[in-house]
């Protein structure tokens, strides 16, 4: 069951990557690499995905020099 909601996530992240929107991408990106490493590291996936999608999201927020808009 974990492996399936892995994929489920990184799914929905990998389309909320095709909008406009520069904000969803980068949260897209965060979500699923740190996801993957928690999954590939045997740690909690579901915490690692919620803490890369708001690094993501708030990058550019909090650094704007390294995330441009």
């Amino acid at each position: 069951m974990d492996k399936l909601w892995i994929l489920g996530t990184a799914a929905l992240l990998g389309l909320g990557a095709c909008t406009d929107n520069a904000d969803l991408n980068r949260a897209a990106i965060g979500g699923v690499g740190l996801g993957a490493a928690a999954a590939l590291t045997n740690n909690n996936v579901g915490t690692a995905v919620a803490i890369g999608a708001a690094g993501g999201a708030l990058c550019d927020d909090v650094v704007p020099e390294l995330c441009p808009r």
